[in-house]
């Protein structure tokens, strides 16, 4: 391992961590993985069996405070983002942090404005930004193929909680049944809603959205018992984008379909480009093209230079998106520059929206943006 090698301690050794986050730091050669912590000890060391990591630990205040560690990845349930987020930055660490940073918009804020106070790197598990499909559609908005963009509709929905037998995580069972709890919005709103603002670039002027709760009752995993479940397990929201441009965005549990059920849509006054994120027919992502004087829309090959070394368009969505965003984040850090897309500052705007349209929902009415911070 050379002196330059960046060395990182992963807190959560969940399905995520195994699937997504670990491969894609073992894939990139600048970095090496030296410790992983769990909160069930036991889990954290035949994870680092698996993986190859020097050690598994259950103590994640010791392994957030050791100096020779350089970066913090948190992949753990939703509730504990904010608190490990804080404590890594605060230690001086840069943070990789699965979504949400924090439930409230402004907790988000605080945590990147400690990340520039210290310097340091913030990334946030943002997916499907970098898809090669979704950088590859960003590359062709950046060379003008759009023009001035009109329309962005945007739906991230999946069956894989349409039985009500599927275990379903991060939800509160003890939370008040008779007021519906932001569920799909917030886990499956945000990627979509930050693919929306980097493609139009802009971000939302004014909201107005409703949530639905269509399966009343559900396995909840923490418990492993049926019960009443009021969560937002599908939602819609308009959008007014500050730049004039219009936007939607549908987010659903229980919309049939295969993962992860992206579906990106951009129309304006030049082209118009779909980038589709569904493992069908054993490829990860698609994209199509359209032009006033073509306008059936046409697939386009992705190009090589959009995937990470080795990917490939038969490789599992997970490690294949994850895998670039995994390098761009230690590009980021070994060029030291300025440039630091998809980070926290990022997160606190399309959280954000989430909040907005949450207060939409619960108010019946628009909501104007930015919220009152």
């Amino acid at each position: 391992m050379g002196e330059s090698t960046l060395r990182v301690g992963v807190l959560g050794a969940g399905a995520w961590a195994r699937a997504a986050h670990v491969p894609g730091w073992h894939r990139d050669p600048r970095c090496k993985v030296v410790a992983i912590c769990d909160v069930e000890v036991d889990r954290a060391r035949d994870f680092a069996r698996q993986f190859g990591i020097p050690e598994a630990t259950d103590d994640w205040q010791a392994l957030v405070a050791r100096p020779d560690i350089d970066m913090i990845d948190v992949a753990t349930p939703s509730h504990t983002h904010f608190e490990l987020a804080r404590a890594a930055l605060e230690a001086g660490k840069h943070v990789l942090c699965e979504k949400p940073v924090a439930f409230d918009f402004r907790d988000t804020l605080r945590a990147a404005e400690l990340a520039r106070r210290q310097g340091l790197k913030t990334k946030l598990g943002f997916t499907f930004r970098h898809s090669p499909g979704v950088r590859y559609a960003k590359s062709l908005l950046d060379e003008g193929f759009v023009g001035t963009p009109f329309i962005f509709n945007g739906y991230e929905q999946n069956s894989q909680w349409l039985d009500p037998r599927t275990p379903l995580r991060q939800v509160d069972p003890d939370a008040d049944q008779s007021v519906l709890q932001t569920s799909s919005l917030e886990g499956y709103g945000a990627p979509i809603i930050d693919i929306g603002h980097w493609w139009v670039g802009a971000d939302y002027a004014r909201v107005v959205g409703t949530m639905r709760n269509f399966i009343p009752e559900r396995v909840v995993r923490a418990t492993g018992t049926m019960m009443r479940l009021n969560i937002d397990d599908g939602d819609i929201f308009l959008g007014e984008y500050t730049n004039g441009a219009i936007g939607s965005i549908q987010t659903s549990y229980v919309t049939i379909g295969n993962y992860p059920g992206i579906e990106a849509r951009i129309y304006g006054d030049k082209g118009a480009i779909i980038c589709r994120l569904v493992e069908e027919s054993g490829v990860a992502e698609t994209i199509k093209v359209a032009t006033p004087d073509a306008v059936e829309f046409k697939e386009l090959a992705i190009p090589r230079r959009f995937y990470p070394p080795g990917g490939h368009a038969r490789e599992s969505w997970r490690s294949l998106f994850y895998a670039n965003l995994i390098a761009d984040f230690v590009d980021e850090i070994v060029e030291g520059g300025a440039r630091n897309q998809g980070n926290f500052e990022d997160g606190a705007r399309v959280q954000e929206v989430i909040n907005a349209v949450e207060r939409s929902f619960r108010e019946r009415r628009w909501v104007d943006l930015p919220l009152v911070r």
